[in-house]
């Protein structure tokens, strides 16, 4: 397939690559008119350039543009699916790199209290987008706009599903192996409290007599025996207001993380504070290093602490190459419109990096805590959105934590919601 563009872009490749690399459609950009009038194959201009007997797409300025704007758009129909109309020009292909670039992303300056962008704040909850896999939608709608006017199929790849339970290890345990200063407060905020549960817990935990509430870890290691993938994020950084985790330097600590290593893929969840700092970031990678023998590459942001696009350029400057942050911790949906990794686009350079982002579609705080769904509900919404993935292609990612998969206090009866998404697998 032949395209006629009358510049190619960093933006047009990554887009066209989207849409038809991905998927086995091999196409071709010339800015030689000549060239593409004599040529006799599947052929369309995507340019102001055209003529009576050519297929033509008009374009919008976004992929052809340098700069970073905060663009003027609506929303119109291409072919059978809504998209974004740039000054009234409906493009699909601009629609899908606003979208997967995150562009909104660098010029709305809202934020919440953690410095995160806000779904209320996207083109995506504007339009009710956020829970459809928009951009596969959009770039699906324009290969049957395509396969229609050709008169032929282009043979589209069927991207396939695959499901990935991840798990935050925010906090190892409740109890155990918080020792000195930290243990002393603690039971003194319970005593002020009058936290009458957290005190016999603490006391019998201490003595043996009861299971850290915490400690699903050898449920965690029975998963091995599902087909879902599972992948950890390990929190190592210091102790602060909202980095909480045993010590990384603790041997016993250490001992656990090497264990689990052992049956599943343990990687780096960057604390709260190493956000705006490399050198902090530096240091936790080399302790999760030095822990698991092995190069860390992986990494989820703790509170899904994420600001596009200097937290993807300080992963990068680390050394990392895949990333787990993006999505939206107050409601469940595609913070990219896709559930397909792909690489991280800085908009600031105008180039493709080597950081592959890998989008999650639910978070357990999202449903219980934010969206307070009941259980049955959940699983609800959560058939819902796979159906979704399961429809278009892609990967479902969702994220759970060590102490919310323990069927206890305010996570009662929501174990079964996390075996029912692990389950969701064996059905593809």
């Amino acid at each position: 397939m032949l395209v006629f563009v009358d510049k190619i872009t960093e933006r047009l490749i990554y887009t066209f690559d989207f849409i038809f690399s991905d998927r086995n459609i091999a196409y071709q950009f010339t800015n030689d008119w000549f060239y593409f009038e004599k040529f006799e194959g599947n052929k369309f201009s995507y340019s102001e350039k055209s003529q009576v007997n050519v297929l033509a797409i008009q374009p919008a300025s976004v992929l052809f543009d340098e700069e970073i704007y905060a663009y003027a758009f609506t929303k119109n129909t291409f072919y059978k699916e809504e998209c974004l109309a740039f000054e009234k020009i409906i493009d699909p292909f601009a629609s899908i790199f606003f979208i997967l670039s995150r562009m909104e992303e660098y010029t709305v300056k809202q934020r919440d209290i953690h410095d995160r962008f806000q779904l209320k704040n996207s083109v995506l909850h504007k339009y009710q987008w956020s829970k459809k896999v928009i951009c596969d939608r959009w770039a699906e709608d324009i290969i049957q706009f395509l396969e229609k006017c050709f008169e032929c199929s282009l043979l589209a790849h069927k991207i396939p599903t695959k499901v990935i339970c991840t798990l935050d290890i925010d906090n190892t345990f409740a109890y155990k192996w918080k020792e000195g200063v930290r243990r002393l407060l603690s039971i003194g905020k319970d005593y002020l409290k009058n936290d009458k549960k957290r005190i016999s817990e603490r006391k019998l935990v201490e003595k043996g007599e009861l299971i850290d509430p915490y400690d699903t870890f050898d449920y965690i290691k029975s998963l091995s025996t599902k087909k879902a993938e599972l992948i950890l994020f390990w929190l190592l950084g210091d102790y602060n207001k909202y980095d909480k985790n045993i010590s990384g330097n603790d041997v016993r600590h250490q001992q656990l993380i090497q264990e689990i290593a052992k049956i599943y893929e343990v990687n780096l969840h960057p604390s709260y504070e190493s956000n705006a700092s490399n050198l902090i970031l530096k240091n936790e990678k080399k302790l999760i290093e030095s822990i698991l023998g092995l190069t860390v590459i992986s990494s989820r942001q703790h509170f899904l602490k994420l600001k596009i696009p200097s937290t993807y350029k300080n992963l990068l400057a680390e050394g990392f190459t895949d990333d787990y942050s993006l999505g939206f911790a107050e409601d469940f949906g595609f913070r990219a419109g896709t559930a397909r990794s792909f690489y991280f686009f800085d908009l600031q350079t105008n180039s493709k990096t080597n950081l592959r982002i890998h989008p999650f579609a639910y978070m357990d705080g999202t449903l219980n805590l934010y969206l307070k769904l009941t259980p049955e509900q959940a699983k609800i919404d959560i058939q819902n959105i796979y159906q979704e993935v399961a429809n278009f292609g892609g990967d479902f990612i969702f994220i759970w934590h060590n102490e919310t998969i323990n069927n206890q206090g305010i996570w009662e009866k929501w174990l079964d919601v996390f075996e029912y998404s692990i389950n969701l697998g064996n059905e593809i």
